[in-house]
């Protein structure tokens, strides 16, 4: 009988533990593929070190403790596999320690501080302020104000900065790395209005001593399988359960400063730029644009990932459709043929299964930056805009059909559906952006193509 392969440790592997420079926010599958993997990529020296602190569920901290924070990245191209174990995380905290993380941001020894907490996560308006329809937002503007633990992760990031003031702990940079347009932007600006409410002279500190770095990110990564956990050890020799797939092709946009220093993610292919919102608009548009479209469309048509839907010619000839609109509305040096061709190349990745159900979740919050952008620049142009209002009645069809769209703004998607039948549409686009629910020119053109779907 064949012996169980051992647990992945720093002993067993000879990887020195690295002193935290780097925290960040959102631990997942996602930023094991893509921020550390960067930063160990880069970091011959081990001078930055990662404490990721977790979410929701603290079952990837817990792993990730397990194995001294190691885990294998497994690149999965059209040829096969390729594995790297990653030892950029130092540290692995269950989110609910909020004691721990505003140590951490509090500490001298930290100069970045990373998120991906998915775009609704946030808890934000589309102009940035905090959203005091969201319970949870008002009960955290209520919990800073007398000392207590927040629960969102803004309110948290504010409590570590308001820690970090006391401490004189020096400049800090904060990025971002969720797929929002001008996120560092966003960000300052939300944290910065919530500070007001609790205390000015906070916000008037974050002014002065914390930068905000907007990104362009970008690498695919499906939710990791038991099959997926069996080729990481196969690969490696070791077992692990932190073990993440992800795509050959890697992409990383960054604008903004960094006071107390940064990894030189450039050696591994980041890029530095003084304007970033061409880049942002592309990846926004092109890629998570037909995602969210592929997402609806998808399975509507049957299908479960994004490399069977786009495999189907409809829904090949829709993201093309939609790609011919966006195009129209980004500037030139963007290489936008190639960018295009390369995206099919990687859609057509049978070996990467990236399931259509975990792209289509927070749909609200998604194609209110994804695709409405576009759907207003083509109406302003005097064109209908087609392909984006199949988008969105695309995702309408889904929710009248019962399916399961995991979504923050579900309760308010239920009362709409429950709602008078000849409201859905308008109902729903509302939710998504006001200003599409406000002219009665694409309700229209939406219930149309929701008839048509149908």
């Amino acid at each position: 009988m064949t012996a169980a392969p051992p647990p992945l440790s720093r002993a067993v592997v000879d990887r020195p533990a690295v002193p935290v420079r780097i925290v960040h926010v959102g631990l997942g599958a996602f930023h094991r593929a893509h921020q550390a993997w960067y930063t160990d990529a880069v970091d011959a020296e081990c001078e930055w070190g990662i404490a990721a602190v977790t979410g929701r569920s603290p079952r990837a901290a817990e792993d990730l403790a397990a194995q001294d924070g190691l885990f294998t990245v497994i690149e999965r191209s059209a040829d096969g596999d390729a594995a790297t174990i990653v030892g950029s995380i130092t540290e692995a905290v269950d989110g609910a320690d909020v004691d721990r993380l505003v140590e951490l941001i509090a500490s001298p020894g930290t100069a970045i501080i990373t998120i991906t907490i998915t775009e609704p996560g946030y808890r934000l308006t589309s102009d940035g302020s905090p959203d005091l329809g969201d319970e949870a937002v008002v009960a955290d503007l209520a919990a800073l104000a007398e000392g207590r633990a927040p629960r969102t992760a803004m309110g948290r990031l504010l409590r570590g900065l308001a820690a970090r003031r006391d401490a004189d702990a020096g400049p800090v940079a904060v990025v971002p790395c969720d797929n929002m347009p001008d996120n560092g932007t966003l960000v300052a600006r939300g944290l910065r209005r919530i500070a007001e409410r609790v205390d000015p002279g906070l916000a008037e500190w974050i002014d002065e001593h914390v930068s905000f770095v907007s990104t362009s990110v970008d690498r695919i990564t499906p939710k990791t399988t038991e099959a997926d956990l069996a080729t990481a050890a196969e690969l490696t020799g070791f077992r692990d359960a932190a073990a993440v797939v992800t795509e050959p092709f890697r992409d990383w946009v960054l604008c903004g400063d960094f006071p107390a220093g940064r990894p030189a993610w450039e050696r591994a292919g980041a890029r530095f730029v003084d304007d970033i919102e061409p880049f942002e608009r592309r990846k926004l548009w092109l890629l998570n644009g037909s995602h969210s479209l592929l997402a609806y469309a998808g399975r509507l048509r049957g299908h479960e990932t994004v490399a069977a839907a786009i495999a189907d010619p409809v829904c090949r000839g829709w993201v093309e459709d939609f790609w011919d609109e966006a195009v129209r509305h980004l500037p030139a040096g963007l290489d936008l043929p190639d960018y295009r061709a390369a995206l099919l190349a990687r859609y057509d990745n049978a070996r990467i299964e990236h399931r259509l159900a975990q792209i289509g979740m927070e749909g609200a919050t998604k194609l209110r930056v994804r695709i409405v952008p576009t759907l207003l620049a083509e109406r302003a142009a005097g064109r209908s805009g087609t392909a984006c209002i199949r988008a969105l009645a695309t995702w309408v069809v889904l929710h009248r059909r019962g399916e399961d769209l995991p979504d923050a703004r579900r309760e308010a998607i239920d009362r709409v559906l429950a709602g008078p039948e000849h409201a859905v549409e308008e109902g729903l686009l509302a939710l998504v952006d006001e200003r599409i629910a406000a002219d009665e020119g694409i309700v229209a053109d939406v219930r149309a193509a929701v008839s048509a779907l149908t």
